[in-house]
């Protein structure tokens, strides 16, 4: 019996997807629940699992954009047939496993601290690898040039020889004229590519929020010493107790929620002829994901001390690298935060996160020579930058806002009314 594979809807208001790209081949047998495709929505990327085990016929190429209800395969469950045997399924589960090597002498790993909320690019190796092993790498934070130096340090044994002699006469060899050339330029040549539909959307969306409001920006500096002086004291101790580690996001979150309680303008936005104040601050994190810029939000941020947004952020930027986060996990948000220094940014004006009425830009930390007492002292600064719309924030509101952001990021003990120990009682240390 074959059964007809359909693209889901992945949330009101979306009539047509893109066919991302398919995880399995044509004519391959595969395992129920196994992951056989992704779509891109304008608001998130989904993957489509097989319903039943057999062969797979592919009916739509990838790249192309369907409506939701299309028909995308065929899986054919009379056919008989075992899933790939290069790879290892885990029990419930359908990440990949990598096949274990013979007579393999495997060095152990150190794990590598996870980023916060962003990863550096990383340089790529040239290595084919599938979508799926790409996951399993990033759900571990490893990248291709981690196992390039892990099986460089492996024994190569006689088998192992053997064995890639006998994969290699099954791997046909690439014509001249598409082996790829070692360096860049030196043609006139061009390629077009199609846009994704989250960029699509993406784009659209960009486009409107600098037609549609009036935006600003208002900068100031912060004086990184004295969290910097609290993660060394304190980070070895809250990474045991909670098993996170304390990162800068936390608490500029933290800074801002408190921030927001005495300037309630900016966490508002507008409703046709209204404006819409909210009593709670609910938090965007602008992630940068393999798909592209996504922003899940964390809720109640203002109810929260630092470890649990710490372990929101960690919990929801994974989701984000790997594709995983929902609509609902994207939706909402009163206010967003973006960190362009993890790529070394200096300064900038981050554009507004429709339709709130607010966005912060963190930057890189640089040490510079600063006045402090009538005395110029070297200090590690960021320069931070506040994108608003002017037509629901005034220039008070907005400067006012930043300089309470300020002053509590340079005196964290100010984020608190009260306490015999201010800074154990933020860090819920007592």
């Amino acid at each position: 019996m074959k059964i007809e594979i359909k693209v889901p809807s992945p949330g009101e208001s979306i009539t047509e997807v893109q066919l991302a790209g398919w995880l399995v081949a044509n004519g391959e047998y595969v395992a129920k629940d196994t992951e056989i495709a992704e779509i891109d929505s304008d608001k998130a990327t989904l993957s489509i699992s097989a319903e039943e085990s057999g062969k797979i016929e592919i009916v739509i190429e990838e790249g192309e954009t369907i409506a939701i209800g299309t028909v995308i395969c065929t899986i054919d469950t009379d056919a008989k047939g075992t899933a790939k045997a290069t790879t290892k399924k885990e029990a419930g589960s359908d990440k990949e496993q990598p096949a274990p090597q013979k007579e393999a002498q495997n060095p152990v790993v150190e794990e590598k601290p996870k980023a916060t909320v962003e990863s550096s690019p990383v340089e790529p190796t040239g290595m084919h690898i599938s979508p799926l092993a790409k996951k399993l790498l990033e759900a571990n934070n490893l990248n291709e040039q981690d196992l390039v130096d892990f099986y460089k340090k492996l024994r190569v044994s006689k088998d192992d020889v053997l064995q890639f002699l006998d994969d290699r006469k099954r791997i046909p060899a690439l014509p001249a004229d598409k082996v790829e050339q070692s360096s860049w330029g030196g043609t006139r040549d061009t390629e077009n590519k199609k846009m994704t539909t989250l960029r699509l959307k993406l784009a659209a969306r960009l486009v409107s929020v600098k037609n549609e409001t009036a935006m600003l920006t208002t900068f100031n500096e912060v004086n990184m010493t004295p969290i910097m002086e609290i993660r060394r004291k304190y980070k070895e101790a809250f990474k045991e107790k909670f098993g996170v580690s304390l990162g800068f996001m936390s608490f500029f979150t933290k800074a801002i929620t408190e921030a927001l309680q005495h300037f309630p303008q900016v966490n508002a936005m507008i409703d046709g002829s209204e404006i819409v104040y909210h009593n709670y601050a609910d938090i965007g994190i602008a992630v940068s994901a393999p798909k592209g810029l996504m922003v899940p939000v964390i809720r109640n941020a203002e109810k929260l001390s630092l470890h649990e947004i710490e372990l929101r952020i960690k919990e929801l930027a994974t989701k984000a690298r790997n594709g995983k986060l929902t609509i609902g996990e994207m939706t909402g948000g009163t206010f967003t935060i973006t960190n362009g220094g993890v790529f070394g940014s200096m300064l900038s004006t981050p554009i507004l996160n429709p339709p709130q009425s607010a966005i912060l830009g963190m930057h890189n930390i640089v040490e510079r020579p600063i006045a402090v007492n009538g005395k110029v002292e070297i200090h590690p600064i960021m320069y931070v930058a506040m994108s608003y719309d002017h037509r629901v924030i005034d220039g008070r509101e907005s400067v006012g806002f930043l300089v309470k952001v300020k002053e509590m990021l340079e005196d964290p003990s100010k984020m608190l009314f009260g306490g015999d120990e201010p800074l154990k009682v933020l860090l819920n240390m007592t």
